[in-house]
């Protein structure tokens, strides 16, 4: 399928991939492991774009569903099962519980459906942090080992890293496809106006509750590979300042934009360890103690005067030259 791409286009889609590949090589171990925490941080944030930014539905929870995937896959593995049969296994888990979170967005929207799905987060995280028997409690799982790929081991660093990229270029194309079908028009249809939507004969009951099950796939997806790439999980970057950091990375990226998640992430995550790991100079110590100052700043700035994120700054500013 073209996804309705241009030759060049796709030349230019290989070229990133080309480099995104190359670029480890000439990186120490921490580069090595944020740029895999960037592949799978994207992945999630590809699923929350589909909830929030084209099926126009507000979701607090996408850090439980998160925890939900990267949980399953830890205690599967450890229970003796291939990580390559966990990770199905953990997003069918997500995708139940998107379907569950999904049902109040049939009755309520807009903050109503925030404050639902906020709760669904609270109540997740609680359940991580207090049911020891089976999730560790705050002590956490531990010694989660990475898989191995027909035979070939995936400890290495670049080895997981490699496996992270093709993660994400998957869950790249897959978004895609989706939103070149009529199920992402009708996922726009949905956003834009419920009611005309409804009355072109869109089921929007069953669009909603898609959004939410997609959503949590992919989060659940990601949070699997998450498990085995630090190695140890407890509930702290399942909480609800973690659902609502990508929130934040999704406005600041463009909502609704297809590149959104990759540019929102990186910023989110690449630039604050880059702000931390250099050093020298009174605005680079200004720079590092204030950063996330400065986000919140930048994300209320971008919600007033430009909603579409910087993919829309830079449509905006393209318009205008």
């Amino acid at each position: 399928m073209s996804l309705g791409l241009t030759r060049a286009q796709w030349l230019a889609v290989l070229a990133v991939l080309v480099a995104l590949a190359l670029l480890p090589l000439g990186l120490k171990r921490f580069g090595i492991y944020m740029l895999s925490l960037w592949c799978v941080f994207v992945v999630a944030g590809h699923g929350l774009n589909l909830t929030m930014g084209y099926a126009g539905q507000i979701s607090l929870g996408h850090a439980a569903f998160f925890g939900i995937g990267a949980y399953a896959s830890a205690l599967l593995v450890q229970a003796g099962w291939s990580f390559w049969l966990a990770l199905p296994a953990a997003g069918a888990i997500c995708v139940a519980a998107g379907l569950v979170v999904g049902f109040p967005a049939l009755r309520v929207q807009h903050h109503y459906l925030a404050f639902a799905t906020l709760g669904f987060n609270v109540l997740a995280w609680l359940f991580f942090r207090n049911e020891e028997w089976l999730t560790g409690g705050n002590f956490g799982v531990r010694n989660i080992t990475r898989p191995a790929l027909f035979g070939r081991s995936l400890d290495g660093d670049l080895a997981f890293f490699y496996a992270c990229l093709a993660l994400m270029a998957a869950a790249s194309y897959a978004t895609a496809w989706l939103l070149a079908t009529p199920w992402g028009r009708a996922f726009a249809a949905l956003r834009d106006n419920p009611i005309r939507a409804e009355s072109l004969g869109i089921d929007i009951r069953a669009y909603t509750l898609a959004a939410f099950a997609l959503g949590a796939l992919y989060a659940g997806v990601a949070g699997a590979f998450f498990a085995p790439l630090v190695g140890y999980i407890d509930p702290s970057p399942f909480h609800l300042t973690h659902s609502l950091a990508f929130m934040m990375a999704i406005i600041v990226g463009g909502a609704g934009r297809f590149f959104g998640p990759f540019l929102g992430i990186a910023v989110l995550i690449l630039l604050p360890e880059w702000l931390r790991g250099i050093s020298g100079g009174a605005l680079t110590r200004i720079a590092q103690e204030w950063y996330l100052v400065g986000f919140g700043v930048l994300v209320m700035a971008m919600v007033v005067w430009c909603p579409g994120g910087l993919l829309g700054l830079a449509g905006r500013l393209r318009r205008r030259a």
